[in-house]
């Protein structure tokens, strides 16, 4: 497998282990009972499924405890049931896609409160789907078929799984000319290795949490017509951006019809007290590690790759989405630009009414947080040269090459590139941008997986950029 193959291996890790806790399911060597080998190596992400708090404490798993906490522990052993008594790869594939679609009814359903919210963490945390997610896949992986599977075969069902548990099969904009169609993007936590006692991985996403709250919900707009809001989530990894998740996703409402959408807005997690609005995204791309722990494009001695002959450095768009197929350095482009109403964004005041969670640091009080517009980015002046400059408040030189956008050059960044990029190559002028949230990592303890201060960032945070979409729905 190549080092952008669908995932990064590492060591195995017993995922029937962490299904025994519920006494639902059993692990088996092949030809022995039950379904699953646990000498089948994991993925990285799989493989963070047995940390605990702090690292290397006895004690149930991090990520069993968010599957418990939302009341969720009984889906992976009921996938695993039903895998285990599939015949055939048509049934796995019926019974992969099924369960991923009701593992993000689930999680919205609980986000957006509707019916009883089941265990003991808070109704908005975003974590219990990513950890449910993750323990999914990696029992796929141990999965021992009552047929022939090939590896290229496995990898599909995790990656229909993958796809589907992530709202990207869920979206259905209704039809006509008297609504409006909106879609939203968050994503799943990130940098979850390291802190404290191994204390990132608590880490949840904001975005996330917005996406999970808003996906099928309606707003009536200032012009009177009901906005239909959608929303999906995307991994923090480089290769399934490759392979055009998002595309896949959103092109097909880009594409004339009457189920094309009127706005496409890309939500990720930054820091601070403020929302900024990304004007300028970049296609360089991969200096930073995913949660695969893969990075495309490492800096060198420190100092950054040229993108010039390396299409590790730049993204590239799948060939059914328009590629090309070859690597070029101006097709598709170095840079692509908002469209968002952004100073209809700052001037609707989102953060008012909105509660000011515990430390708290934008200045005007009236508000929960700030929003600004960021019009910043870094460029290569000559392609063939390693000094960067960075520039604010004018276009990129058009013969220069990018380095960051304003959001930089990471997995935020390319989802608010791509997201416009198809914008463009559509033919479109609908609103089209990147919101970056405030960080909402604020524990009162170092352990805790779950605390008010904690809670309370992650539902302001959500609570404003709602309003922030509801904006762009006004606009649109």
């Amino acid at each position: 497998m190549s080092r952008l193959g669908l995932r990064i291996l590492s060591s195995a890790v017993s995922v029937a282990a962490l299904l025994a806790m519920t006494g639902a399911a059993r692990a088996r060597e092949p030809g022995a009972a039950g379904c699953l080998d646990p000498g089948a190596p994991l993925s990285a992400e799989e493989s963070r499924l047995t940390v605990t708090l702090p690292a290397g404490s006895p004690g149930t798993p991090f990520a069993q405890r968010m599957i418990e906490g939302a009341g969720f522990a009984g889906f992976t052993p009921a996938l695993v049931a039903q895998l285990c008594g599939a015949r055939t790869l048509k049934a796995a594939e019926k019974v992969v896609t099924r369960a991923a679609g009701r593992l993000w009814t689930m999680a919205v359903d609980r986000a957006q409160r509707r019916g009883p919210v089941r265990g003991d963490l808070p109704y908005s945390d975003d974590r219990p789907l990513y950890w449910t997610r993750v323990q999914a896949t990696a029992a796929i992986r141990q999965w021992v078929p009552a047929f022939p599977l090939f590896v290229g075969q496995r990898l599909e069902l995790i990656e229909a799984f993958d796809r589907a548990s992530r709202g990207m099969r869920d979206i259905a904009l209704p039809a006509g000319d008297g609504v409006k169609r909106l879609i939203v993007s968050g994503f799943d936590p990130y940098t979850l290795d390291g802190g404290p006692g191994g204390n990132n991985i608590r880490h949840g996403n904001p975005s996330g949490a917005t996406a999970l709250s808003i996906d099928g919900t309606r707003y009536r707009a200032a012009d009177g017509k009901v906005a239909h809001i959608e929303a999906y989530t995307l991994p923090v990894s480089f290769p399934e951006f490759r392979r055009g998740y998002l595309e896949d996703t959103v092109g097909p409402f880009m594409l004339p019809g009457p189920r094309r959408l009127d706005a496409s807005v890309t939500v990720s997690q930054a820091g601070g007290s403020e929302f900024n609005l990304e004007q300028w995204n970049a296609r360089y791309h991969g200096i930073s590690l995913g949660n695969d722990r893969f990075r495309p494009c490492p800096l060198v001695g420190g100092v950054p790759q040229l993108a010039v002959n390396n299409p590790e450095c730049n993204t590239t768009v799948v060939d059914r989405w328009g590629g090309p197929p070859t690597f070029d350095l101006r097709n598709p482009p170095q840079w692509t630009a908002a469209t968002l109403p952004v100073q209809r964004m700052i001037d609707a005041r989102t953060g008012a009414g909105v509660p000011r969670p515990p430390g708290d640091t934008w200045p005007d009080e009236s508000v929960a947080f700030g929003v600004l517009w960021r019009t910043s980015y870094t460029e290569f002046p000559d392609c063939a040269a390693p000094e960067r400059i960075t520039r604010d408040g004018v276009p990129p030189s058009p013969q220069s090459c990018s380095y960051s956008g304003g959001g930089g050059n990471y997995l935020s960044n390319e989802s608010a590139y791509r997201n416009t990029l198809l914008r463009d190559r559509m033919g479109l002028t609908v609103p089209a941008g990147h919101i970056h949230t405030p960080d909402m990592q604020h524990f009162e303890t170092e352990y805790g997986v779950s605390d008010a201060t904690f809670d309370a960032w992650r539902l302001s945070i959500a609570q404003q950029a709602r309003n922030l979409i509801h904006v762009v729905a006004d606009s649109a």
